[in-house]
């Protein structure tokens, strides 16, 4: 008894020491975040990365169907869950958020002396070194799995979804590179081309490519409104009401009367889809979700003055691509290694019903574990290399003589 009383004791002073340590650590990187930094952005930024992930992971199911998998959603078979993309459909907030970064950065480096082609590379870069080792590693997933037999269906079906957030990241690349031609543009002249594509589109039963039309006009949307933000012209809270009332009202109509699906994500066998690409319900929609961030920007900021909270943001901040590159990826390394078991409920079964939703619930940690694993794997290509002994390398220590290396970290986020 005594022995297990001292093991037990040991626990609890190791978890003490390490529920110590993540304080004094989340301490440090608030002490060493700027105090100018508008910590609501760097929320914004992680709540919509974080609701794309926990999105795809709940309405994206890998269906075992003999030996090949094939996409379904539960959306297809329970279309009362419509409310769950709802929630879950956040790129319009990460549109807003970068809209607001970049005319924002786009300004400041102007003012420098920084030339456009230097501030796009810096921009950028970040962005698409991750993409390239994705690529790279699919690519050779893809040709092993064809050359040891796998049926073409079901490689073309992985290597889609491990590959579909690239479309999110083009949009975004060309939206920022038209961030000079983008500083003063009202967001009524994008929603204005949005509407005509819909009406000439659904309305005088035009061709269905034109709807592509959307997808640069949708996302700028709310590009400008970030852009008006930098602006200054949405600092009221009567702004926010307007976009989110109106847009939460434009939306409903739209469902009810006008014959827009009521998912604002893409399912399975609908005739039409809300985001691929993008129609006027989706960009209305997110004109709300847009007033409602706006609306919680200072609470936000309170909230974010509570280390451990921030050291979580800014953590999510500091690997954002990366989490985002590689969440599909994690969803099918897990449904490939289950198979070795059997078809498992809420991995490889048809979603079909409140058991399928039950059963994933259950899975969403396993995600978890297997993402936290390529990001280990992986992170070095967003944030930059480490030496051995927690030694930033020489692409975090830039500029150490003129700041800490964890304050340059924390401007990085």
């Amino acid at each position: 008894m005594p022995e297990t009383h001292h093991t037990r004791g040991g626990v609890r002073d190791g978890i003490r020491h390490g529920a110590d340590g993540i304080r004094r650590a989340a301490d440090r990187i608030d002490a060493a975040t700027p105090p100018e930094r508008d910590r609501a952005v760097d929320a914004l930024r992680a709540f919509a990365i974080l609701g794309v992930v926990l999105g795809h992971w709940l309405v994206t199911a890998l269906v075992a169907d003999g030996g090949a998998l094939h996409t379904a959603s539960p959306l297809q078979h329970m279309p009362w869950l419509a409310p769950i993309s709802w929630a879950f459909q956040t790129l319009a907030v990460f549109f807003l958020v970068g809209g607001h970064v970049a005319t924002r950065g786009y300004t400041s480096a102007r003012a420098r002396g920084t030339t456009y082609g230097q501030w796009l590379t810096s921009r950028l870069s970040r962005l698409f070194k991750p993409v390239v080792v994705v690529l790279a590693l699919w690519t050779v997933v893809a040709t092993a799995l064809l050359l040891t037999g796998a049926q073409f269906e079901t490689v073309r079906t992985l290597v889609r979804l491990a590959l579909s957030p690239m479309w999110f990241l083009l949009v975004f690349s060309a939206l920022t590179a038209a961030t000079p031609l983008l500083l003063r543009l009202h967001p009524l002249w994008p929603l204005v081309v949005v509407l005509h594509v819909d009406i000439v589109r659904f309305g005088l039963g035009g061709p269905d490519w034109l709807g592509w039309v959307n997808l640069a006009a949708g996302w700028m949307v709310p590009y400008t409104v970030g852009a008006a933000w930098t602006r200054g012209e949405l600092e009221g809270r009567r702004a926010g009401w307007l976009l989110f009332g109106g847009g939460a009202v434009v939306t409903a109509m739209l469902v009810a009367w006008a014959g827009y699906p009521a998912s604002m994500v893409g399912v399975p066998g609908a005739s039409v889809s809300n985001l691929n690409p993008p129609t006027l319900a989706a960009v209305t929609f997110g004109l709300a979700q847009c007033g409602l961030a706006l609306l919680l920007r200072d609470r936000l900021r309170r909230g974010m003055r509570r280390p451990p909270v921030w050291a979580a943001v800014a953590f999510v901040n500091l690997s954002a691509m990366t989490i985002f590159l590689w969440h599909q990826t994690a969803l099918m390394a897990t449904t490939a290694t289950g198979l070795a078991a059997g078809r498992l409920p809420g991995l490889h079964t048809v979603p079909d019903g409140l058991g399928w939703v039950a059963a994933r619930l259950v899975w969403l940690p396993v995600f978890v574990l297997v993402l936290t694993v390529c990001w280990s794997a992986f992170r070095s290509f967003e944030q930059g290399p480490r030496k051995v002994g927690g030694r930033p390398s020489r692409v975090i220590r830039v500029h150490r003589r003129t700041e800490p290396a964890a304050a340059k970290e924390a401007r990085r986020a």
